[in-house]
């Protein structure tokens, strides 16, 4: 029990998006709140999750343990980016990520950079067109990560070693 609790202090966990709707009934309006969150571990690990309420709140802490629940890891590089450009789609919504270089720092707008910030990324320039959808673009940018190939894997099919595919 001491363990997952030493691990649940180090997740970072960000509120993406609160939305109130309305639902109109015999007495007036009735509201409710739905938040998205996303929570990673600044090391590679990143999970996303949604919560709906009637208490903004009750939503968020839904929606925080809904993506501690859903946790996934992602292989980075030691410069803290990615290993190859990825495009990836959700919707309405396309996403493009492309490596950088040292240094460059986090070229994203809106949900993405939440996600590379509690991800741990430190390099990394993308891209949001199409629907700018806060969920849509985590699922998006989640789903492309999650499928990045790295060169062990490509190794790994071609049945060579990793310093022959870096060549």
């Amino acid at each position: 029990m001491a363990n997952s609790q030493a691990t649940e202090t180090t997740l970072d966990s960000r509120v993406v998006d609160i939305r109130r709707t309305t639902k109109v009934v015999k007495g007036g309006r009735a509201f409710s709140f739905s938040a998205t969150a996303v929570v990673g571990d600044g090391n590679g690990t990143i999970g996303y999750g949604r919560g709906k309420a009637k208490e903004v709140t009750i939503a968020i802490q839904k929606a925080t343990d809904n993506a501690r629940r859903n946790m996934k890891k992602i292989r980075l590089t030691q410069d803290g980016t990615i290993h190859h450009p990825i495009h990836a789609e959700h919707g309405a919504t396309s996403v493009m990520m492309k490596p950088a270089a040292s240094g460059t720092g986090i070229i994203a707008g809106g949900a993405m950079r939440d996600v590379f910030e509690v991800l741990g990324m430190s390099n990394i320039s993308a891209k949001i067109t199409g629907s700018a959808n806060p969920s849509n673009v985590i699922i998006a940018t989640v789903d492309g990560l999650v499928n990045m190939l790295t060169p062990e894997s490509i190794a790994a099919k071609r049945g060579k070693r990793v310093e022959e595919i870096m060549e």
